[in-house]
């Protein structure tokens, strides 16, 4: 199946209430996303945004940037000790080892959408592109849950 007929199905089974995609629409580029998810936030407020990246490829990938339609900007930061504090600094990539994985999660790794242009609501599904230095974009759709929420099972993406 064609790349835009590809990605005209996932999402329509992504709107359709979540319905698994198949395999092919899971990868780019043998990286596949699993369990994308975000925190509830207010319009003009900053969301944070999860998921588990693995690098089913033979070569090592890094994930350089991200985007969103509902963010002025998405960053990619990881939560370091500064003394006895705890802050969040950008990072100008996520390497991903060859057959391995990197976990996206609160209080790590993790991804920043700056300057939300609408609330983000708990139980909706919110775009967002991640984009790799070798395998490409790869179309993520991240399901917001409470604000105090840690996970959820479940997960999609696609190849754009």
């Amino acid at each position: 199946m064609p790349a835009p007929a590809l990605r005209r199905l996932a999402l329509t089974l992504a709107a359709t209430g979540g319905l698994a995609l198949p395999l092919a629409a899971q990868e780019a580029g043998g990286i596949a996303v699993e369990q994308p998810w975000a925190r509830a936030a207010v319009q003009g407020g900053v969301g944070g945004a999860f998921m588990r990246i693995e690098n089913r490829g033979a070569a090592a990938d890094r994930l350089v940037s991200a985007s969103s339609p509902v963010a002025r900007t998405v960053e990619l930061h990881a939560t370091v000790r500064d003394g006895d504090v705890m802050r969040m600094r950008p990072v100008q990539a996520i390497d991903l080892p060859a057959h391995g994985a990197v976990q996206l999660q609160p209080g790590g790794l993790h991804m920043m959408l700056i300057g939300l242009n609408r609330p983000l609501s708990q139980g909706e599904r919110v775009p967002v592109t991640l984009t790799f230095e070798h395998a490409g974009s790869v179309a993520v759709e991240l399901a917001v849950q409470g604000a105090g929420a840690g996970g959820m099972a479940g997960h999609s993406a696609m190849p754009r």
